[in-house]
């Protein structure tokens, strides 16, 4: 189902977006789940200057069968 092993913060919103309708689910239904608003759901997948990143977590996690881990970050040299 995902296409890789490591999203950038950024694009979790896409991801949880896309991993929802592949489920068949409405941003409502997602959202009574998880008690929050369809504003708060629309904003988690479609804002993603906005700090939903919790949120964006708790949609790919219920929509998905994947437990999520991160964030991380990599060291290299100078």
């Amino acid at each position: 189902m995902a296409k890789k092993s490591f999203y950038a913060e950024a694009e979790l919103g896409a991801l949880a977006k896309e991993l929802r309708t592949r489920v068949g689910r409405s941003k409502a239904e997602v959202g009574r789940q998880l008690e929050v608003s369809r504003p708060s759901m629309q904003d988690a997948e479609e804002r993603p200057e906005r700090n939903l990143t919790r949120l964006r977590l708790r949609i790919i996690e219920a929509c998905s069968p994947y437990r999520v881990e991160g964030p991380f970050y990599r060291l290299v040299r100078k």
